[in-house]
Formats: structure tokens, sequence, C-alpha cells
């Protein structure tokens, strides 16, 4: 729930945070509360409770009583009770809200030890706040270089400047305990500024700093966790997770806070099922469960002799072997209560644009081998006719009565065929020149003059040349 100046422009493009995180609503920062009494006036005319929720750097958020009677809204930034100096925090919860949010915190809200306002911000403290928090990202670059110099084993994970410059509080995880009392002299020798080393678990140090999970959200315990349980590997045993490190640790390195989520009803579930370790007493001999469905009820055994070969039982069906073992009566076989599963047709969803597939663009594109077909579908010594012959006579068809087979009858056919310089005969073009060149116009006189040419003989032109050049 975002405000509405971190909406996208017209073209679609993020506008951003035009408030750098100070907004009104205080929506876009981390463990938001909405105060769904905000629009609620005091019954009796009472008075509005005079404690305020105050929210510092990453989500860290302290109560505060406001004494002095300040008009204070969300978003408002004062000026608060700091060890020594003050501190510049951020208003983000006001009226009766505050008190269940104490009583949930367990916070008395009664006691005189509450720490209080001193008055809402002024353009020079804002000033040396910001100044303050632009030192944070490089002095923390350098301190973790101090610490690789000084050999700790020490993570130093965030850098908090007080409101008032006077004091830095370096937040860093360890897994043993650290001795760095010469490491604080040279901070404060290289910073020039009080120093405060504090040490947080791993899941705080993921909350302070955020980050995106692998489902695609924002962390749960820097959105809206704040108790931190513990989460042991038998909550993946029950909810028949593997147990693979790697998808079950969160971005702190321990075990994901969502695994218990869901564990209540899984162990709900559970109570209608048989023991895991039950065995099934049979003529055939003895079963053991290898395989649990606790949603649809049912159990896979399989025998001790024959492990490949599973059978799917329903629960009160279990219940009702074991209840025939309890009294020492063996049942036949398995397969005498096993359900018969039906397979269910495979749904095949193919996208037109060929994007179901991840790894489309892995395999890089194959080389098209030359097409061969041709070449080896061709007998040898045969000639494949010309293109442009072809539709040369295509343009210009023969009638249907001039219709010769190629071979007999024909001389001038056969002497092409006996000549060996067919390719270099000049008459030949001399030949296509006497045909009539007004055919299309002139059907009837191209037939008549295509008869008379078929009852006269031709003089063997080729053969005359051949006997001039001899």
């Amino acid at each position: 729930m975002a405000c509405t100046s971190c909406s996208t422009s017209d073209g679609g493009a993020p506008k951003g945070c035009k408030n750098n995180g100070t907004c009104g609503t205080d929506s876009c920062n981390k463990l938001t509360v909405f105060d769904w009494l905000s629009n609620m006036n005091p019954f009796n005319g009472e008075a509005i409770f005079d404690c305020v929720e105050v929210r510092f750097k990453n989500g860290r958020k302290e109560f505060f009583r406001n004494s002095e009677k300040l008009t204070l809204s969300i978003g408002d930034i004062v000026a608060t009770v700091a060890s020594p100096g003050h501190d510049i925090g951020i208003v983000t919860l006001t009226g009766e809200l505050v008190k269940i949010q104490m009583k949930k915190k367990g916070v008395n809200y009664e006691s005189n030890d509450v720490p209080k306002i001193y008055r809402k911000a002024s353009q020079k403290d804002i000033d040396i706040w910001s100044v303050a928090r632009d030192r944070e990202e490089p002095m923390k670059v350098r301190a973790r270089e101090l610490a690789i110099q000084h050999k700790l084993e020490m993570k130093i994970s965030d850098i908090e400047f007080q409101g008032d410059g006077s004091k830095a509080t370096f937040y860093y995880t360890a897994n043993d305990r650290v001795d760095f009392r010469m490491l604080i002299k040279d901070f404060a020798k290289e910073f020039s500024t009080r120093v405060e080393m504090k040490q947080v678990g791993f899941r705080q140090e993921a909350a302070r700093l955020g980050g995106v999970g692998s489902c695609g959200r924002e962390l749960c315990c820097s959105t809206w966790l704040t108790d931190f349980r513990s989460v042991n590997t038998s909550a993946a045993r029950y909810q028949q997770l593997s147990l693979n490190p790697q998808k079950l640790a969160g971005q702190c390195g321990k075990l994901k806070c969502c695994l218990n989520y869901e564990l209540d009803t899984y162990m709900d579930a559970l109570k209608d099922f048989p023991d895991y370790d039950t065995k099934l007493i049979t003529e055939k001999g003895d079963a053991v469960c290898q395989k649990q469905d606790i949603f649809k009820g049912l159990m896979w055994f399989a025998y001790t002799n024959n492990f490949a070969n599973w059978h799917v039982l329903k629960i009160d069906q279990v219940k009702e072997i074991i209840a025939e073992n309890k009294q020492k009566n063996k049942v036949s076989s398995l397969e005498d209560f096993a359900v018969e599963v039906v397979a269910e047709p495979e749904k095949d969803f193919n996208n037109a644009m060929g994007q179901e597939s991840l790894t489309r663009f892995d395999q890089p594109k194959r080389k098209k081998k030359p097409n061969r077909k041709r070449k080896n579908a061709e007998p040898a010594g045969v000639a494949t006719p010309q293109k442009p012959q072809q539709e040369k006579n295509n343009n210009n068809p023969k009638p249907a009565g001039n219709n010769k087979p190629s071979g007999a009858g024909n001389p001038n056919q056969q002497n092409k065929q006996n000549n060996p310089n067919k390719q270099n005969n000049p008459n030949k073009q001399n030949h296509k020149n006497k045909q009539n060149p007004n055919k299309q116009n002139n059907n009837s006189n191209k037939q008549n003059s295509n008869e008379n040419k078929s009852a006269e003989p031709r003089k063997p032109i080729i053969i005359t040349k051949n006997e001039n050049k001899k």
C-alpha cells in the first residue's frame, strides 16, 4: 500500500519516492501499521493518548511521551531524548492505537520511564541529520577493512548515526564472542565520533537490510514480522518437504520462518493418520508405509520382499487391517484393499509464441545441411532441361495436330542425335527463325503450314553442311 507519489507515470515508468521515505501516509516504510482508529474521536471528552510511535533507521521503532502537548501527526519529524544529546525520528502512529501497540510490545504506558519528545525538528536539525546519514555508507566500508586487519570473525552489517551526529552505532553479527576493544579505539580515532557496538542475530540482520525472498515478495521480517520464533527441521518433515538446505534456508542463512505458517494445518490433518512406522501383516508378507498424501487421505504400502510395487490404501482400510492384526488375524493381501488409481490425462499447454520453455535460448542454432536429394535422384548421363528453354516452350505451345514421336519418322531428330557438333550448329537458330512470327493472330494458317511441312520431307541441312566442310 504505497502513497500516490510512488505510482507510475503516464508512460508506465515508475516515478519513485519523491519524499525520500518520509511521505505523509508512511506506507512506504518497513513494519508499517495502518491506523484504523484515526477517524474516531475520543468518547465523553477524553483526552487523546499522549504517547506516539517514532521510527528511526531500518524499521527501529520506539515509543515516546508527548509531554509538551504538541500537535503531532503521522510523518512529522521530531527531536527525541537520547543519551547523550538528542535523536531525530519520524512519527508513524498516534492516538489510541499506540496504546494497543505498547501492550503488544510489553511497554507500560503509565510508567515514568517512557522517554519524552523535545520538539518538532527544525531545519537546522534536519540538515545535521541528513549530513550524518550521508556518512554511513563510506564509514561501513572502512569499518569492514579495519575489522579484517584485526583478523576478527565478525561482519559489520549496518551503521546508524544519531540525529545530532554525536554517536554512531555499529551493528555486527558473529558466531562466537568477539574481543573488539582494540577495534573500538581504531574506530574512534578514524571517525572522530563516539562508537557503540551492538550485536544482532542473523534474522535481525536480514530484517534491517531487507531483500526479496524466493517467493518473489519482500522478506516477511522486514515488512511485518516482528517476533522470530525458532524453526526446526521437523517442520519440514511434517510437511513432507525435501531436506535440502539450499531450498529451506532464507536470506539470513537460517531456516525460513514461513515453514511455521502451515505447520498447524498439517498437524491437524495428521491426527487421523496411523503411525508412519506401522506394519501391516498379510499372508503374502509384511508391508510397510512408503508415502503419505495428507490432504487426500491416502497411504502407499509395499511388501518387504518387493519394494518396487506400491499399493494405495485409504486411511479407513489401513485402520481396518490394523484392527485385524491386533486380533492376531492376517488379511489375505493388500491387493484386496488397494484403490485403483486412475491416471489423469496430462494437460498440455502449448504456447503459440514458444515462451513456455525457459531454456529455449540456451542451445545454439543448428546449421542447415545442404540439400543433396536432387543430385542423388538424377541418374548419371541424363542432362536436366534448362529453365529458360522450358519457359520458352511453355510460352509457345505446339498445336495438338503436330505431336510427333521423338525418334522414328523424323530424320531431322535422328540427325541431331547422331551429330556430335550439336551445340555448335549455327543452322539450329536459323531453323527456329523459320517459324511463322504471326502465330497468335493466324491460328488457321499455322495449322495448314504445319500440315504441308509434315507432308513434304525436309532436306538434311546438317548433312549437307558437313559434306561441304569435307
